[in-house]
């Protein structure tokens, strides 16, 4: 006996059906995928989990385990050259102290939501008081350069 020699036993693997060969065969016509319906189409399977249109099991069930989403801070932010801008315009007092508050109430902000982050982005030329729950390194230097003061709580 050789390698190449070595066959299965007879009978131990079943032929392969051979549809869509006739009516004769009797899997003809249809070839064994019924009538209509998504089954019978080419390409036609259903997505896992699908029940027919019942609600799967995967959206029965309660949803279990941690989302770190809800615990992310949201800022509302303002760039130091968007003050300077509403300083210009007098829509903000230069003598005031700039809060998230007083921001919302002169409707810069629409929402405080966790405070107050101050973007060091642009230049500023007055000295302004800010109080803010963050802000960049480089906000901080050019508020102090121009007089001003930035107190993050």
């Amino acid at each position: 006996m050789k390698l190449n020699e070595i066959r299965d036993n007879q009978g131990a693997r079943p032929t392969g059906k051979r549809v869509g060969r006739g009516e004769g065969s009797g899997m003809g016509k249809t070839s064994t995928r019924g009538q209509k319906g998504l089954g019978a189409r080419s390409g036609g399977k259903v997505m896992l989990g699908f029940e027919g249109g019942q609600n799967p099991l995967y959206r029965r069930l309660p949803q279990r385990g941690f989302n770190n989403f809800n615990f992310t801070t949201n800022y509302a932010t303002i760039n130091i050259a968007d003050l300077q801008r509403f300083v210009d315009a007098g829509r903000i007092d230069a003598k005031a102290t700039i809060t998230a508050e007083y921001l919302k109430e002169v409707k810069i902000i629409k929402k405080i939501e966790d405070g107050l982050k101050v973007l060091g982005n642009g230049e500023v030329t007055v000295a302004l008081q800010i109080e803010a729950t963050a802000a960049t390194k480089s906000a901080i230097e050019k508020i102090e350069k121009a007089g001003g003061k930035l107190a993050v709580k």
